[in-house]
């Protein structure tokens, strides 16, 4: 392992519950912002692997709801839409689809953001 990659295992593990779930959005708004330039220069074999990876973090997100929470519903239907959305994207390469998504991903990882500001 570099130390790079050391750095980072390290600062995933130190991480609260809040901090790891921004990270988490934070790296999916990077990847689908890397798929939209991607399609946009042709590049197919880039596209579907930030699309891969973006579609993973959706998955990771909705494995984690905790059912005791009401939002829990609401994040599962939203984690489905995304991942449809996402799906579709990559098999058409369509960058307007990430578009669509971006900004409820945005809202829901910045609401996160406030509720873990709040909850210190």
């Amino acid at each position: 392992m570099n130390p790079y990659q050391k750095y980072m295992q390290q600062s995933v593990t130190t991480m609260t519950p809040a901090q790891l779930l921004i990270a988490l959005y934070d790296k999916m708004i990077l990847e689908l912002n890397k798929a939209i330039i991607f399609i946009d220069e042709k590049d197919i074999p880039k596209a579907h692997n930030s699309l891969t990876r973006a579609g993973e973090i959706v998955d990771a997100l909705d494995a984690h709801l905790k059912v005791k929470y009401e939002i829990s519903d609401n994040l599962a239907t939203l984690y489905q839409y995304f991942r449809e959305k996402i799906l579709e994207a990559n098999m058409k390469k369509n960058a307007e689809l990430i578009k669509e998504i971006l900004p409820m991903i945005q809202q829901i990882r910045d609401a996160f953001e406030e509720a873990g500001k709040m909850a210190k």
